[in-house]
């Protein structure tokens, strides 16, 4: 298991990034966990979702105070909204070389297309996963583009936002 987080610490480096992994005292599954334990608001968290797209894998991070709206990465990606589907587990596991709750940005065994939700862009610093439920790391908006070579985009409706 800790070779995921030594991959992810290996991918960051190699792309440029200073961040260091950080591991969390328990397990943080969710975005409200996390930014309880960092004591960061709960939209700078990066949540790291994979899906398919058309048969291909999609990993969005989106901020930790939304919910991706299928609609809107449908269009984007110009394909029907029923040929977005969230990945299983095994699926997850099988692009990434990580487990749902804690898959990073960077670190996965192949390429990954990348949407960034642009919200992200309004936070100093933002938190992504780091290979494990309880690791992180500390990045930027623009660094999270940059290492994974993702798109800025609107991933979601920004009324589904919880209050």
């Amino acid at each position: 298991m800790r070779e995921r987080v030594e991959r992810v610490q290996a991918a960051l480096r190699a792309y440029g990034s200073t961040a260091d992994v950080v591991e969390l005292p328990v397990p943080a599954p969710t975005a409200a966990a996390a930014a309880a334990q960092l004591g960061c608001p709960v939209g700078a968290i990066a949540n790291s979702l994979v899906f398919t797209a058309a048969g291909e894998p999609l990993l969005v991070l989106t901020s930790g105070a939304h919910r991706v709206d299928t609609r809107l990465v449908a269009r984007l990606l110009d394909v029907s909204r029923n040929k977005i589907r969230r990945a299983d587990p095994d699926y997850v596991l099988t692009v990434t070389g990580q487990e749902v709750g804690g898959v990073a940005p960077v670190g996965h065994p192949g390429p990954v297309r990348t949407l960034i939700d642009t919200t992200l862009a309004a936070y100093d610093h933002v938190w992504a996963g780091a290979g494990m439920p309880h690791t992180v790391f500390r990045t930027t908006f623009a660094e999270l583009v940059s290492i994974t070579g993702g798109e800025p985009a609107v991933v979601a409706d920004e009324r589904d936002a919880p209050a």
